[in-house]
Order: structure tokens, then C-alpha cells, then sequence
């Protein structure tokens, strides 16, 4: 299938890579010259225009259809700027997928007034799943799903890492749920170990994690990435600062649940201590904090005056 991807930065150069290496055609573009280059090295064509990547694209998309585009671009303005980019250049043949964290009700939104058909793509793994590949929770018409299941497959962990949700705005519903459960679980993890640190024992936390890991109920690849990082940072987390970033997902995650009148507790206190760590210092905010790291290679913040 020959693909097009617009955004390259972290997400995107994976999902462009992941296809070239299962044998798709890519054509490549980014606001970004040395992110389109990088592609262009990875074994992309490169394009320097939303409007040079759709004349690249051939109209079968390799399947009989029409342009099979994938966006990876920041979820909000970003978003609509690039679909106004490429409205020119679609009809009903073709297929567009967000694959950033878009609000759901964004997703219908743009569903509803693009003439491609639109897929929401829920994409969780972060830069760490570069080499094992995404979840991909998608929603959109069928057809449209199924046109783009040789690429899913290739950029997912496989067959069983991506599925059709629903109809528009289920793919992003159902990440934006997944992300609410992330923030509980890193709470979860986060107020376990705080308890273990304060405790009456001195104990080392990368052995307790990896004790965990091999076997335990609660293993999980959080629990991995809570291992990795007492073993780079040790067990009192170094500099590590107590200041979570992100909450826009959690908080759709708790307005949807007051909507529906369904109790999320857990949920709603993980997204309390997030943003309660703007003011004042605890340690199961600073595993959260470097938690982000280890799934999304996001940027730790330090505490100042610490190495």
C-alpha cells in the first residue's frame, strides 16, 4: 500500500517506519525540513507540502481506492489546519487517520465535515513501543478500517493490536477512557512504593519492583518502566521533581463520567494529585512524573539545586 504521513515527529517517524518496514510505500512530509529528511533517509519520499504529498500519492492507494493518509499531528488546531490543507485534495474515496489524541467529540466533528472518510485512531505505546508497535483503538466506517488494515497491522503489534471500535469518535472515546486508566494506575503505583519508601524497612525499590515483575499479581509494563527508573535515577528517584505534566485526557475522562452519572474515584483523585503536584512535593508524584518518561519519553522534570 503506498501511504502518506503528515507529522513527523516522534509518533510520526515510527508509523513511517513501522510501514516502510513491512514493505508499504511511504510519502513523507513535516513543517519540519530536517524531520522530512530524516524520513527521506529512513526510506521515504519525501514531499514538501501537504498539497505535494497528495499529488505523490497515487489514487489506487495501492488497493483500488483512493489516498490512504495518516496524521500524526498535535490533537486541536493543528488538526483542522492540516485536514483545511488537504480538503482540496480529497473525496469520498479516500481515507484520512488521526492517530493523535484528539478529543472524541472533535473526531465527530471532523467526521462529519471532511469528504474523506475519517478514521480516529487512539494510538497508546509511546516512543518506547517504536521496535514492539501501537494499540491502535479506531473508529469510522468500516470499510474504511478495513482499507487500512495492512498498514494497522503494520504499525500495531499485529492483528491482535488493533481493532475497529465503533462508529466516528469510539477510537478516541476509548483512549481517552485508556488514559484514564494509565493515571490511576500510576497513582496506584506511585502511592505503593511512596509507603515502601517511608516505611520501616530499608528496602531497594529496583529490587522490589523486579521481584514483582517476575511473577507477581500486579506486574505490568508500568511496573517495568517503575523498575527502570529506580535503577537509572535509585530509589529515592534522585532529582527527580514532583510535578506531573499532561491532564487534558483525564480531565475528558471525568467530564464524560459526570455526564454519564458513572463514579470514577480512582480516576478523579489520580487527576487531582496531578494537578496538586504544581504546589507541593510527594514521591508518588515524582514516580508519576518519571513514569512519563519511560512510556512517552517525555521530558523529566528536575528538582533545581540537585544533581
Amino acid at each position: 500500500m503506498e501511504l502518506g504521513v503528515i507529522g513527523l515527529g516522534r509518533m510520526g517517524q515510527i508509523v513511517a517506519d513501522r510501514s516502510l518496514s513491512a514493505g508499504h510505500d511511504v510519502v513523507a512530509f513535516d513543517l519540519s525540513a530536517e524531520a522530512t529528511a530524516t524520513a527521506a533517509e529512513n526510506g521515504a519520499e519525501p514531499a514538501d507540502s501537504v498539497a505535494d504529498l497528495c499529488d505523490r500519492l497515487d489514487d489506487g492507494g495501492g488497493d483500488g481506492g483512493g489516498k490512504r493518509i495518516w496524521l500524526m499531528v498535535p490533537a486541536g488546531d493543528a488538526v483542522d489546519a492540516t485536514l483545511a490543507d488537504l480538503e482540496p485534495h480529497l473525496d469520498g474515496d479516500d481515507v484520512v487517520v488521526d492517530g493523535g489524541n484528539s478529543q472524541f467529540r472533535e473526531s465527530v466533528r471532523r467526521a462529519e465535515e471532511t469528504d474523506a472518510a475519517y478514521l480516529d485512531c487512539g494510538t497508546s505505546g509511546g516512543p518506547a513501543s517504536a521496535e514492539a508497535g501501537f494499540s491502535l483503538m479506531v473508529g469510522g466506517p468500516a470499510w474504511a478500517y478495513e482499507a487500512m488494515v495492512p498498514v494497522f497491522d503494520a504499525v500495531a503489534t499485529g492483528p491482535d493490536g488493533h481493532d475497529r471500535m465503533g462508529e466516528s469518535g469510539a477510537g478516541h472515546y476509548v483512549k481517552m477512557v485508556h488514559n484514564g486508566v494509565e493515571y490511576a494506575l500510576m497513582q496506584a503505583y506511585g502511592e505503593g512504593f511512596e509507603l515502601l519508601t517511608e516505611g520501616r524497612y530499608d528496602l531497594d525499590m529496583e529490587t522490589v519492583a523486579r521481584t514483582w515483575n517476575n511473577g507477581a499479581v500486579i506486574r505490568s509494563w508500568l511496573l517495568e518502566l517503575c523498575e527502570e527508573a529506580f535503577r537509572e535515577e535509585g530509589s529515592d528517584l534522585g532529582d527527580v521533581a514532583d510535578h506531573v505534566a499532561g491532564g487534558s485526557t483525564g480531565t475528558w475522562t471525568v467530564r464524560e463520567a459526570l455526564e454519564q452519572e458513572v463514579p470514577v474515584p480512582i480516576i478523579y483523585q489520580a487527576l487531582a494529585e496531578r494537578f496538586d503536584s504544581r504546589n507541593e512535593g510527594r514521591f508518588s508524584r515524582r514516580l508519576a512524573n518519571r513514569l512519563r518518561y519511560g512510556f512517552g519519553r517525555h521530558e523529566v522534570a528536575r528538582r533545581s539545586g540537585e544533581e
